[in-house]
């Protein structure tokens, strides 16, 4: 059985740490270097940093804050939000970086999966999808920051970036993104079954049940929080012990 993952994920806004309720009502949750190195100290699988307003605001990933956090984490680090071409991944991977995190950028030129699976390998290609329920067990697939929706339905997006090159989906469901009632397994089962490549489920955490639910009944390799773990209302260690408890085979 492969180890289930349990990553934080950094929201970052104009160089700080922010979390909301449905990508909507920002609020201050830290200094995005001090929370990942408290993180990679605190047992962290892996760590993932959104600059959730770039692909918006039309500008590039902030370099400066991605070099300071590589240099004080010792775990694998995923940096998405403004990457639009190869040359912006080789920016993103010479700061520190290990993974890219393709979101809107892949959705406007889909090609720009497999340009980067091509030079840097599949393993390093996060493709995030933001996803909400606009029928039963159907999902559309939303762009910039949740702002726009695309027409576009997630399971058959999911399905073509696994065949364009990517070597993961994370998957957010903007439906429970930071309403702490759980995740949506529904929508996080359905990705799962429908690709051969690992799906980080995201949006919704709100306890250590959340997770253990997220892994076995939505099949998730990987689950990600962000508010959970930035408010201290639980913690990894919290997280890994229960699922433990629960036979979720997982990194102490």
């Amino acid at each position: 059985m492969l180890t289930k993952r349990i990553i934080p994920c950094l929201d970052v806004k104009d160089g700080r740490v922010v979390k909301g309720v449905q990508f909507l009502g920002l609020r201050d949750a830290g200094d995005p270097v001090e929370l990942a190195e408290k993180y990679s100290q605190e047992g962290a699988d892996e760590l993932v940093f959104l600059d959730i307003s770039a692909s918006h605001e039309g500008r590039k990933t902030m370099v400066d804050v991605i070099e300071r956090t590589a240099a004080n984490i010792t775990i694998p680090f995923t940096v998405g939000g403004g990457i639009n071409s190869v040359e912006d991944m080789k920016r993103i991977l010479r700061a520190g970086a290990d993974k890219i995190s393709l979101n809107t950028a892949a959705v406007l030129r889909p090609e720009l999966i497999s340009e980067g699976s091509a030079v840097f390998g599949a393993q390093c290609i996060v493709v995030a999808i933001d996803a909400r329920r606009i029928a039963e067990g159907k999902w559309e697939v939303f762009t910039h920051g949740g702002r726009n929706g695309t027409g576009r339905d997630v399971i058959e997006w999911a399905k073509e970036a696994e065949r364009l090159g990517a070597g993961e989906i994370l998957l957010t469901s903007m439906d429970d993104d930071g309403e702490k009632k759980g995740f949506g397994i529904e929508l996080t089962r359905a990705v799962s079954e429908a690709v051969g490549i690992p799906v980080i489920a995201s949006g919704g955490a709100g306890a250590a049940e959340d997770f253990a639910a997220v892994l076995t009944e939505g099949k998730a390799d990987a689950a990600l929080a962000a508010s959970i773990f930035h408010y201290e209302e639980t913690s990894i260690a919290a997280v890994k012990s229960h699922l433990i408890e629960k036979g979720v085979v997982v990194r102490p």
